[in-house]
């Protein structure tokens, strides 16, 4: 039998950051994301040899190992991620059973790109196993596995929407408390705002990929140390998720651009390593050519970049950008979460 899944990466929209810890557990989190048509894959299979070893993969980054079951170690490295799948499965779903399979997995997007690509890779792994061996896992169940693996068992530093955004799919308004508890409220946009909507966003990758947990750790050690700055900036992306879930539900585009760069203002002042020269000049790049808004997905300092735009100025963006050395992705939204499927 084999077993393929994939997850959805996803942009953040509003809110990113308001969805880690501590900030979320004493004041409550609200995060506006949606999901693209880039994914994360996991396949699970019987392995190549007959030889009682788990063989694991990462296609992408060119990485593999063979080892007997009781070896897998959560050690970190290209091959960590599903390692930690397995052996949460293992010891969780399986009576500590430990299964001879072999797991492959690859991305369209690289770790540190600002699309929640680690998160979503757990979540299609967390969806390969629970189908390959029947596990009752619902999107809710998925996605906290999913966290927990990451932030828990690997000691991954990072927030909560990812994994969210990736099981459930398509417009989301997210809502973080503490002791874990998320809700997650899907949105019913009309087509013509749809449509109207990825006229208008030009997604950039700068070509530089970042590691978002240095990011992450500044953002909450600011919150622990009860930096005012940091705190009221973080108060105002929270607030502006709401403002953007708004503007998205009645159409208002224009408004929408205006919490996204209000949004970004806000975000830089939570942590100093959000932006740097390179994202800056990209910034006045794209405003000379017709944006009207901008942010980097994800925790910033590389990755992804956002711009908002007239379409009737998409070409003119989109060539500026195109010369500046990184390179446009023709990206639509998606309406499904993580998914799975059998051969054979």
């Amino acid at each position: 039998m084999i077993v393929r899944s994939r997850a959805p990466l996803r942009l953040g929209l509003a809110g990113g950051g308001t969805d880690v810890s501590p900030f979320c557990d004493q004041h409550g989190g609200f995060v506006m994301n949606v999901t693209i048509d880039k994914y994360a894959y996991a396949t699970i299979d019987a392995p190549a040899t007959s030889a009682g070893m788990v063989e694991f993969a990462a296609q992408d980054a060119g990485a593999a190992e063979q080892l007997r079951p009781e070896l897998v170690d959560l050690a970190p490295g290209p091959l960590q991620l599903m390692k930690g799948v397995y052996a949460r499965v293992v010891r969780d779903y399986l009576g500590g059973r430990a299964p001879v399979i072999r797991i492959r997995t690859h991305s369209d997007a690289p770790p540190g790109s600002g699309l929640g690509s680690s998160s979503t890779m757990v979540v299609a792994l967390v969806t390969a196993f629970a189908e390959y061996f029947r596990l009752p896992l619902g999107e809710y169940e998925i996605a906290h596995l999913a966290y927990s693996i990451e932030r828990e068992d690997l000691a991954l530093a990072g927030g909560k929407q990812d994994q969210y955004a990736a099981a459930f799919g398509g417009f989301n308004f997210m809502e973080f408390y503490d002791a874990d508890r998320v809700i997650v409220n899907p949105l019913r946009i009309k087509d013509w705002i749809w449509s109207e909507l990825e006229a208008s966003l030009v997604l950039y990758f700068t070509g530089v990929s970042r590691s978002s947990a240095k990011i992450i750790d500044e953002q909450s050690r600011n919150i622990r140390e009860g930096r005012t700055e940091s705190l009221d900036a973080m108060q105002r992306l929270k607030q502006e998720a709401v403002q953007m879930k708004e503007a998205l539900l009645r159409g208002n585009l224009d408004r929408f651009a205006q919490v996204m760069q209000s949004g970004w203002q806000a975000k830089k002042q939570s942590a100093s390593s959000i932006t740097n020269p390179m994202i800056d000049e990209l910034e006045k790049l794209a405003f000379a050519n017709g944006a009207h808004a901008t942010k980097v997905s994800g925790a910033g300092g590389g990755g992804f970049m956002m711009f908002m735009c007239d379409p009737g100025e998409r070409v003119r963006l989109v060539r500026a950008l195109s010369g500046a050395g990184g390179t446009v992705y023709d990206t639509h939204f998606t309406q499904h979460g993580a998914s799975s499927w059998k051969l054979g």
